[in-house]
């Protein structure tokens, strides 16, 4: 495209952005409607939808070069006066009064309305500005003029251009100007404010310069301050970015300007709303919140602020109740509208908190509906910073408002600047054109002289110009640090810019007449200084202001008597809240309840309620049930643990086991111990007696053995009774059977030894086999050894361990392995069966005769010890659940079969060694009645020494052999004649002398004279 032709381009966008309503003109040149959109309003901080351009640069550089008809100068701005003088009036565009052609249709009844007015500061270079000194107004192009966001932001940037000017002097021999426009909050309207601005700068499009109108003169604009709103900021970013013009905004917070690729020549010195919307969801979550309501209106603003605040409530898990939105750019909403947001609020009353993301005006219209609504106290707000502190707000609308937590980017007063406004008026301050709106607004009065508006015809009072600004009748705006920071960071930039291109010499040199846009930018983004707030500044990587946040409360500080105050603040992403000096109503210092459902009870788990995340019903767990951590499920606690208190957590149940202090232990082991010390006793008396007829007739060395096995029997209580362990484990499978397998198998061959003895004796007068001490103890080992093999098989395939056993649901016991599965029957098999078989040769011998009764005594042992384990038999599987009392029975059981066989074998022989020792000879042993004659009374005859030799002994142990006598007629012990010794001795023996009855040949009576001093019975 040549540059004519692009000139020609740029001018009729000027011309049709600036006279909207001839759309015609567009028309005539085919300009699709995508190019030019008319937005309607938005509020300082609210943005625009995504995707809203005003128009396309592209659309142009796509046309053919034949697509213009216009090829000069001339024949362009006969199309232009053809397009606007179409009443034969012939004005220059540029001077064309915009709110003569804005209001020209809708506002017949005043037809001046708005009033085009522009702040002018002569200055070397000028910056633009963009103020809503208006409020929006969806019958009028303006509404009422606005105190805070726009008279006290505008009179902000003129006192900082002063400060710079006259006290800083930061450029030498450079002022910085202004020209100050009104946008009244709308976007199309701040739009053609904006075309202002690019009037003077057409040049920055190519290195060519070329200018609309010849004879006009305007110097360019070296940047923008502003606009307020984000809507606005948003569609005068997209035509200042054609023509690299810097802009620096104070209150657009819309994320989506954080866009560099979008927004390249946009930066602001407020935070993006990113870090607001954090800020509301921490709030959220410290007030314990879980189910809101949302209100957003309905632009950039507060959809992109709803879709972040969507997602980080859903990430902290938070449910959303109602959404509702705020006409905003499709108009301004009717009160019954408003209406309708209440009721819809109303029909979720638990969700108590909801979530107001818009500006003061129509949020202003949410209060009023809640007052009609009498909702006052049904509601507790959490508000944005549009319209965080604004009395728009909470004027006339306290009840509903109280409560409020808003975020508000964190700002400090300017210095000096309450003092300047305060002592402003009518007369000292003719630069402010619109200031005279101010006045009359302000006071409620008719300033003499000055034009009609919409809004003063109802004043009846006319002002005398002797009002005053004071503190109590002003409020000021709270965030004018970023309009101050704005300017300042412009200053900078240009002073940095100027000392590095200029060289420091004083004034403007040529390659700052006027500066590059591009290269300013680079020094803008990197200033760093001290604001008039006192606060360092400077911008991020996205070109956004620092994100410092303080928390405003708005409460009764006294009855009846409202302010906004601070109660935290919000920096690096981190919130400090005092909930100590929150207060949502009189006397209601705790946060109001705002849940779906209630939470569940203790031992309750949720049943959510279909497409309701955070709506559920609550039902109980059984009693041995806790709630899972999904909290949706109840989960049955392992064996071993029981549920607790809450229901929450599996508690272990408190291992059960005899333990050593407890009564049955004590009792078990004091029972043990006296059967230790009467073994010890009894073993004590044998060694001492060892060599008397009573201990060698009972058998010395099996005695010692069964004593032995007594003793074992005693100690293996102690095995029982500690806590169980591995090692205890495998003791007690060892101890008790093989204690048992000990005593019985000692008393089995000593009753075997008997029978085999008696019963030989009927059939033959044969010596039997294996009869002899170490004989007998050969076979008690033996007998023992097939123990030891059994156990010992038992434990390589099973060993032996503690285990925790669960009976019942509530039972936590440690036991062996062995005590479960009652597998202590393979150690008690073998020594039950040696049992049975001593109770058998007991029977059998129940009829030995009196001088060898000790069968007898074994006898009574067996019954007894079989009625002690029949009894133990029911009494052991029934006390399954009673550890204590079960392990004490099998410990008392197992010393009272000891005990038993201590009293019944070793108490008779104890009567007789140390109560009658008269009797431990060898005559108590054999007494007279048992011998065919009582021994003569005179002295055998001695052989000649000559011809008598003694025989060696053959029985050399310590026991009279039975063999030598005979029973007759079953009772009667007699000893063997002589001829039936020979009978059964080899004749050339000489062990026959041994022991022989020395008889008189002639004595027909002969008696029996035993020599050997170990004869005794068994």
């Amino acid at each position: 495209m040549r540059p004519g032709q692009r000139w020609l381009a740029v001018c009729l966008l000027i011309t049709t952005v600036q006279h909207t309503e001839m759309r015609h003109s567009v028309d005539s040149l085919n300009i699709d409607d995508s190019v030019f959109h008319r937005r309607n309003r938005h509020h300082h901080r609210h943005k625009h939808k995504p995707g809203q351009i005003i128009f396309d640069p592209a659309f142009f550089a796509d046309r053919p070069e034949d697509y213009y008809p216009l090829l000069n100068f001339r024949d362009g701005m006969h199309l232009i006066e053809d397009e606007v003088g179409k009443d034969g009036a012939k004005s220059d565009w540029i001077n064309m009064s915009n709110d003569q052609v804005g209001e020209m249709k809708d506002k017949k009844h005043h037809p001046h309305w708005p009033i085009k007015r522009e702040a002018v500061i002569e200055g070397d270079l000028v910056l633009g500005g963009l103020m809503m000194v208006h409020e929006r107004s969806d019958s009028m192009t303006c509404g009422p003029v606005m105190p805070q966001g726009g008279v006290q932001a505008l009179e902000t940037m003129l006192y900082t251009l002063d400060y710079i000017n006259n006290k800083l002097r930061l450029i030498p021999g450079v002022t910085v100007g202004a020209h100050i426009l009104d946008d009244c909050d709308k976007d199309t309207y701040g739009l053609e404010m904006a075309v202002e601005f690019i009037k003077g700068s057409i040049s920055n499009i190519d290195d060519a310069e070329y200018a609309c109108n010849a004879t006009a003169v305007r110097k360019v604009i070296s940047g923008v301050v502003g606009a307020a709103s984000s809507v606005t900021s948003v569609q005068v970013a997209n035509l200042l970015r054609l023509f690299k013009i810097p802009q620096v905004s104070f209150f657009s917070t819309s994320p989506e300007l954080s866009n560099k690729a979008r927004f390249e020549y946009f930066t602001r010195t407020i935070p993006s709303d990113h870090h607001q919307v954090r800020a509301m969801v921490e709030i959220v979550k410290k007030l314990e919140w879980s189910y809101v309501s949302i209100i957003y209106e309905e632009s950039s603003y507060g959809i992109k602020a709803f879709e972040e605040l969507e997602f980080l409530l859903a990430k902290s898990n938070i449910c959303i109740a109602v959404k509702e939105k705020l006409v905003k750019d499709s108009g301004v909403a009717h009160e019954n509208a408003y209406d309708d947001i209440v009721s819809k609020l109303l029909t979720k009353p638990r969700a108590r908190g909801a979530i107001i993301f818009g500006s003061d005006q129509e949020v202003a219209g949410v209060m009023r509906a809640v007052e009609r609504a009498n909702a006052t106290r049904s509601f507790s707000w959490v508000g944005s910073d549009g319209w965080s502190a604004r009395s728009l707000v909470s004027d006339g609308n306290e009840r509903a408002v109280e409560g409020t937590i808003s975020v508000q980017p964190q700002a400090n007063d300017v210095d000096g600047f309450k003092e300047y406004f305060l002592g402003l008026n009518v007369m000292n301050n003719k630069r402010n054109p619109w200031f005279v709106e101010f006045w009359e607004d302000h006071f409620q009065c008719r300033y003499p002289g000055s034009p009609r508006t919409p809004y003063n015809g109802q004043y009846s009072r006319v002002c005398s110009g002797l009002e005053r600004l004071t503190v109590n009748n002003t409020e000021f705006e709270r965030q004018l640090q970023f309009v101050s920071d704005a300017v300042m960071a412009f200053a900078y930039s240009i002073r940095d810019m100027h000392a590095a291109v200029c060289g420091g010499r004083a004034g403007l040199c040529d390659v700052m007449k006027p500066p590059s846009g591009a290269d300013l930018l680079k020094y803008l983004r990197n200033v760093t200084f001290v604001g008039l707030s006192g606060d360092e500044f400077h911008f991020d990587n996205n070109g956004d202001g620092p994100a410092r946040y303080n928390i405003l409360h708005f409460k009764q500080v006294a009855k009846g008597v409202y302010r906004w105050v601070n109660v935290g603040q919000y920096l690096d992403g981190e919130l400090q809240l005092d909930l100590k000096n929150i207060q949502f109503k009189w006397g209601e210092r705790r946060p109001p309840e705002s849940v779906c459902s209630a939470e569940c009870e203790l031992g309750q788990a949720k049943q959510y309620v279909e497409g309701e995340s955070c709506c559920w019903h609550c039902f109980n767990c059984t009693q041995y049930e806790i709630r899972s951590t999904e909290e949706t499920q109840c989960t049955v606690c392992p064996r071993g643990t029981l549920p607790d208190a809450t229901k929450t957590h599996c508690r272990p149940i408190p291992e059960a086991y005899l333990r050593p202090d407890s009564a049955w232990a004590i009792g078990a082991m004091s029972f043990s111990s006296v059967g230790i010390l009467l073994t010890a006793f009894v073993c004590g008396v044998w060694v001492r007696h060892s060599s008397t007829p009573v201990v060698r007739a009972s058998g010395r060395e099996l005695s010692y053995v069964l004593l032995a096995g007594i003793l074992m029997c005693y100690l293996v209580t102690f095995a029982l009774v500690f806590r169980p362990t591995d090692i205890l484990c495998s003791i007690q499978r060892f101890g008790t059977g093989f204690c048992f397998t000990v005593v019985y198998a000692a008393l089995l061959t000593k009753t075997n030894r008997i029978s085999r003895i008696f019963n030989a004796s009927k059939h033959s007068a044969k010596r039997p086999i294996l009869i002899s001490p170490s004989s007998q103890l050969a076979i008690c080992a033996a007998l023992i050894s097939i123990q030891v093999l059994i156990v010992v098989v038992w434990m390589i395939v099973a060993p032996a361990r503690a285990m925790f056993h669960y009976p019942t649901r509530e039972d936590n016991m440690l036991v062996c392995d062995s005590y479960v599965d009652a597998s202590y029957m393979i150690a008690f098999f073998y020594p039950i069966v040696l049992i049975l078989v001593c109770t058998v040769y007991a029977v059998l011998t129940r009829k030995i005769p009196e001088a060898f009764n000790e069968s007898k005594h074994i006898g009574f042992t067996m019954y007894t010890t079989c009625v002690i384990w029949l009894a133990f038999v029911p009494l052991y599987f029934g006390t399954a659940s009673h550890v204590p009392l079960r392990v004490t029975s099998m410990a008392v059981t197992i010393s009272l079969s000891a005990s038993v066989t201590l009293v019944c074998l070793f108490s008779p022989k104890l009567y007789i060694i140390l109560i009658r020792p008269e009797r431990n000879v060898r005559q108590s042993i054999m007494p007279v009645r048992y011998s065919r004659k009582p021994p003569p009374t005179h002295p055998l005859p001695h052989p000649p020494s000559n011809n008598f030799k003694k025989a060696p002994c053959a029985d050399k142990e310590t026991q009279t052999d039975p063999a030598d006598f005979k029973l007759v007629n079953g009772q009667t012990i007699q000893p063997k004649s002589d001829a039936e010794k020979k009978q059964e001795l080899p004749k050339d023996d000489p062990k026959t002398q041994c022991n022989n009855i020395k008889t008189n040949a002639n004595d027909k009576s002969s008696y029996t004279q035993v020599t050997n001093d170990k004869a005794d019975t068994l």
